[in-house]
């Protein structure tokens, strides 16, 4: 059996530095579900490369 790599979990505070946006514009991505994310425990969790597949998408429409 093969499994996928482990991606890497940034945090919210971390996500806000990467895309460079408020916290609450992070979380409206987030409620909205254009941001994919996990909960451990009470704290939120963002895949690296689900981060990246936004930025691309973003990229795309703006063509």
């Amino acid at each position: 059996m093969t499994t996928a790599p482990i991606s890497e979990a940034l945090t919210v505070p971390e996500v806000m530095t990467v895309l460079r946006l408020s916290r609450a514009k992070v979380y409206d991505l987030l409620r909205s579900r254009q941001l994919p994310s996990f909960t451990v425990g009470r704290s939120r969790r963002v895949r690296a490369e689900d981060v990246a597949a936004y930025m691309r998408n973003r990229l795309e429409e703006s063509y």
